[in-house]
């Protein structure tokens, strides 16, 4: 299993996808990937059964959490709870995240 990566390649690894979604490391306790939106975009994800930490890398925009808005941009870390109905809005810049889910994503809703 590979083990270390760089952020910019990641990125474009995703970018190559033309997939908002690419996950580059998974285990059993973890599972990361990049998350792009572009400007105006609508976010179309729904709850995950995992938390999940959001670092965003480049972009601004608003991500909603619960009932509350949150403003975010370059270096900004958010954590969202599992079940946490969740979306970014209001995309003034192309959004590129880090995410990490723990456990690795998909891995709560299987049980």
């Amino acid at each position: 299993m590979r083990e270390t990566f760089t952020l910019s390649e990641a990125i474009d690894r995703r970018r190559k996808t033309e997939k908002p979604w690419l996950e580059f490391l998974r285990v059993p306790a973890l599972s990361v990937g990049i998350y792009a939106l572009r400007a105006g975009a609508e976010d179309p994800q729904a709850p995950h059964t995992e938390d999940e930490v959001y670092y965003v890398v480049s972009g601004r925009a608003t991500l909603r959490v619960g009932d509350e808005d949150r403003v975010v941009g370059p270096g900004s870390i958010v954590f969202v709870g599992a079940t946490a109905k969740h979306r970014f809005h209001s995309i003034t810049e192309d959004l590129t995240c880090l995410v990490f889910f723990a456990p690795a994503a998909g891995t709560n809703a299987k049980r």
